[in-house]
C-alpha cells in the first residue's frame, strides 16, 4: 500500500510540474507580437544562398529560434529590406516543407530563401518582383565519367538526382527521359547529395551554379558541369528560374520591398553573390577534408554544446511526455472501465464520451507523429492569427498526447490482466468503483504495464526526433544542422546515432532496476498464525533455513 501511494503521488507531483513547465513556456511571447519586426523564414541550410555558421562573423545574424548565425545571399537581401523598412530582422530556421504554411498562417512576414515563384505556390502565397536569376548545373565527382560533359545530352545513362521540393528537380523529372538520364530519388538536403556522390551511389546532382561552386569549394574531389539554360543545359522557364520573395496576400509592404529589390542592380546582386560565396567558403568546415576520426573529433570539439542542449531537450520531452501520457492513460482506463449508469441521460453521456475517447485513440494512434505536428502547429497558428506556440510548449503537448493514446490502451491491457474476483472482492466490503482502482487495480496493474510504459518512453526518445519539422531544437535538430555546416553527413550521423543508443540503453537498464523494485523482495515467507506453538515454529525455521538464536 505504502508503494502504491508513492507511485500515485510521484504521478501527480511530476504532474503539477509539468503543468509548471507548460505555463512558463506559455508566457514567452511570439515574436510576431512585435510589430516592428521582420520575421524571414529561410533553410539555414541551402549554400551559399543561406547557411548557419558560429559566429556572428561577415555581418551574420542571430538564428531566433536555433542556436547560431545566418548568412548568405538571402540574408544580404533580407537585411537590405530591413534596414529600408525600418524594422529590425528576426531569422526563423524552420525546414523547406513548413516556409509557406508558415506564412499562411502569418508566423512569417516573409520567405527569403532561395524560392521559385511557381503557379502552385501563387495558389497560396503572393511573390516579390525577382531577387536573382538562377542557372542550372550539374555536380559530379573529379575523377567520374561525366567531369568532362559539356552538355546535358553528355549525360546519357547517368544517374541523377535533385533536391526534393524545388524546380530543379521538377526540370529534372520533366526531361531525364528525353536525354536517357535515369532519376533518382529526390533527396533532403544538398550534404546528402554530396555524401552519395562522393560514396558513387549516384553520378550527380542539379543545383544551381553558385551552390555548385561553394559545394566544390567544400569538397576537393568534386566538380561541375557549367550548363546553360535553355541552351546546352536545362530548358526552364522565367518563372522557374527566377528567384522571388514569398510573402501573404495582401501584405501592405510588398511594393516598398519590390522598390528595394528594383534599387539593386545587376552588378550590385552579382557582387553579393560572390561575397556569399566567399562567406560560405571561409565558414567552410575542414573536417571533409581530414581523416575520419579528426572529423568525428572535430564535431565533439567544435559542436559539443549544440550536441548537449539537443540531448537535453530530448530527454525533457521524453519524460513529460511520458509521464503526461501515463496520466493521460490512467484517467481513460479508469472511465472506460466505470460501470454503465442506470440513468439513461448518464448512460448517453458515458457512450458519447467513449465514443470521443475512442476517436482521441484511433486516430493519434493511427496517424505518424510527424504529421501530428504539423498539423496542430501550423493549425494553431491558423486560428490564432498568426500567433504559434512556444515550440518547447507544442514538442510536449505533441509528444504528450501522442503518448496518451498509446497508454490508454496499455492502461486498459493492464485493468483487463488483473483478476475480476478482485472487482468483486473490493464491491463486496463496500470500495466505490474509484477506491477500487486506486487501492487494488491500478497498483497491480502499473506493475503488469510497467515494461510497455518503459518501451513507451525509449520510443519517445527516438520520436523526438519528429518534431525537427516545426523547429524544435532536439538532438537530431542539431546533428542535421551540424552536417549542413560540415557537409561531414556520415561522421555526424553515425555520432548521433552513438549518443540516441547510449541514452535508450541506460534508460533501459534503470527502468530495469525499477521494475525489480517494485516487485519486492524475492526472500519473503508467509508468517504463520498467532496461535502457532514453539515446535511448529522451529520446525518452519527450519525449514526455510533461518538461524535460531
Amino acid at each position: 500500500m505504502k508503494r502504491t501511494v508513492k507511485i500515485i503521488s510521484l504521478i501527480l507531483v511530476l504532474s503539477v510540474v509539468v503543468g509548471c513547465v507548460f505555463a512558463l513556456s506559455a508566457c514567452n511571447k511570439n515574436d510576431n507580437e512585435h510589430k516592428e519586426k521582420l520575421v524571414v523564414g529561410l533553410e539555414c541550410a541551402y549554400i551559399p544562398f543561406n547557411f548557419t555558421q558560429m559566429t556572428d562573423a561577415n555581418g551574420a545574424v542571430k538564428i531566433s529560434n536555433a542556436e547560431g548565425y545566418a548568412n548568405g545571399y538571402d540574408i544580404l537581401i533580407a537585411k537590405r529590406i530591413a534596414d529600408a523598412l525600418g524594422k529590425e530582422l528576426v531569422i526563423t530556421k524552420l525546414d523547406w516543407d513548413s516556409l509557406v504554411p508558415g506564412v499562411k498562417a502569418g508566423t512569417l512576414d516573409l520567405i527569403i530563401a532561395g524560392m521559385s515563384p511557381t503557379a502552385e505556390r501563387r495558389e497560396s502565397i503572393d511573390f516579390s518582383d525577382s531577387y536573382y536569376e538562377s542557372n542550372l548545373v550539374i555536380v559530379v565527382r573529379q575523377d567520374g565519367r561525366y567531369a568532362r560533359a559539356t552538355s546535358l545530352a553528355d549525360f546519357a545513362g547517368a544517374n541523377l538526382v535533385a533536391q526534393q521540393g524545388t524546380f530543379h528537380d521538377a526540370a529534372l523529372e520533366a526531361q531525364a527521359a528525353t536525354y536517357g538520364i535515369t532519376r533518382g530519388t529526390p533527396m533532403a538536403t544538398f550534404p546528402d547529395m554530396t555524401v552519395a556522390l562522393n560514396s558513387k551511389a549516384i553520378d550527380g546532382y542539379v543545383a544551381e551554379e553558385p551552390g555548385a561552386i561553394a559545394d566544390c569549394a567544400a569538397n576537393s574531389q568534386l566538380t561541375y558541369v557549367h550548363l546553360k539554360n535553355n541552351e546546352n543545359g536545362f530548358k526552364a522557364s522565367a518563372e522557374d528560374t527566377s528567384l522571388a520573395i514569398g510573402m501573404r496576400y495582401g501584405y501592405d509592404q510588398k511594393d516598398a520591398i519590390n522598390n528595394v529589390l528594383s534599387g539593386i542592380s545587376a552588378d550590385e546582386r552579382l557582387s553579393l553573390m560572390e561575397s556569399a560565396v566567399q562567406y560560405s567558403t571561409d565558414n567552410s568546415s575542414s573536417e571533409t577534408q581530414s581523416t575520419f576520426f579528426t572529423r568525428i573529433g572535430g564535431i565533439f570539439q567544435k559542436y559539443y554544446a549544440w550536441i548537449l542542449k539537443g540531448v537535453g531537450y530530448t530527454i525533457l520531452v521524453a519524460i513529460v511526455g511520458t509521464v503526461v501520457g501515463l496520466f493521460i492513460g490512467l484517467l481513460i482506463g479508469m472511465y472506460r472501465t466505470l460501470d454503465k449508469p442506470k440513468n439513461k441521460f448518464l448512460a448517453v453521456l458515458k457512450k458519447i464520451g467513449d465514443v470521443i475517447l475512442s476517436i482521441y485513440i484511433e486516430v493519434f494512434r493511427g496517424t505518424p507523429m510527424m504529421v501530428q505536428a504539423m498539423v496542430i502547429f501550423w493549425g494553431f497558428a491558423l486560428l490564432n492569427d498568426g500567433n504559434t506556440m512556444n515550440v518547447t510548449l507544442a514538442g510536449l503537448i505533441i509528444v504528450s498526447i501522442n503518448t496518451g493514446a498509446y497508454m490508454a490502451e496499455i492502461v486498459r491491457g493492464g485493468i483487463i490482466s488483473v483478476d475480476k474476483g478482485q472487482f468483486e472482492g473490493a464491491q463486496a466490503i463496500g470500495m466505490t468503483h474509484s477506491q477500487t482502482m486506486w487501492n487494488v487495480i491500478l497498483p497491480q496493474a502499473l506493475r503488469n504495464i510497467m515494461p510497455s510504459v518503459a518501451n513507451e518512453f525509449v520510443i519517445n526518445i527516438k520520436d523526438t526526433s519528429v518534431l525537427n519539422v516545426i523547429g524544435f531544437t532536439e538532438l537530431f535538430f542539431y546533428g542535421k544542422s551540424i552536417a549542413l555546416n560540415t557537409y561531414a553527413t556520415f561522421e555526424t550521423y553515425l555520432v548521433i546515432a552513438a549518443i540516441y543508443f547510449v541514452l535508450t540503453f541506460t534508460i533501459t537498464r534503470i527502468l530495469r532496476l525499477v521494475e525489480k523494485k517494485m516487485d519486492g523482495k524475492k526472500d519473503y515467507r508467509i508468517m504463520g498464525s498467532q496461535n502457532m506453538d514453539a515446535e511448529s515454529i522451529v520446525r518452519e525455521n527450519k525449514a526455510t533455513g533461518e538461524n535460531q538464536q
